[in-house]
């Protein structure tokens, strides 16, 4: 009985932290491709105005991110001004809540088939790398290593504390001016 109670706040609650999570992670993908040369490298290879979605399958959350050329990106929020060319979805909430509260990391969770990619899979490949140097900057050491497939040997302290802070910073100025009239 209590367990028929509590199962559908677990659910309200993973699906807010994985919305919050994706408000987060689409500011933050901006921010690092104005911050990073390797991120802003490995976008360039991306078309100008491919559209980027991550989102939980069949109409849950979802970030949306373009690549505006040169490297850097824009995030759009929830909405797509156009359809999505590379589409990552996670087939159900409690997935990307694994993925998303770094239980799980990306790689295991496309190797145990919780995820889908619809569009081209080098993009997918390459949004990945992205993905997880974002998450090496902006999370300790000890969660990023279980976050990430492989955390980068050549990244030391004093770089990661000075770009995590220009993007903590860019992310919370982007969250004012949303919230700003």
């Amino acid at each position: 009985m209590l367990l028929k109670r509590i199962q559908p706040m677990v659910f309200q609650a993973r699906r807010l932290y994985v919305d919050i999570m994706f408000q987060v992670m689409g500011r933050a993908l901006q921010a690092v491709s104005e911050v990073d040369e390797t991120v802003q490298n490995e976008a360039r290879a991306l078309p100008k105005g491919l559209l980027f979605e991550m989102m939980v399958m069949p109409e849950g959350p979802r970030l949306i991110v373009e690549h505006i050329g040169d490297g850097y990106f824009h995030y759009h929020g929830q909405s797509a001004p156009r359809p999505v060319d590379l589409s990552i979805q996670f087939k159900h909430i409690a997935h990307a809540f694994l993925v998303l509260s770094f239980q799980e990391k990306t790689s295991e969770a496309f190797a145990n088939d919780r995820m889908l990619v619809d569009g081209d899979v080098s993009y997918a490949v390459r949004m990945t790398r992205v993905l997880n140097r974002l998450e090496t900057f902006i999370l300790p050491k000890l969660i990023a290593q279980r976050a990430v497939k492989e955390y980068p040997a050549n990244l030391h302290l004093p770089e990661k504390l000075i770009s995590a802070a220009r993007i903590y910073l860019k992310v919370a100025t982007n969250f004012v001016e949303t919230v700003r009239p």
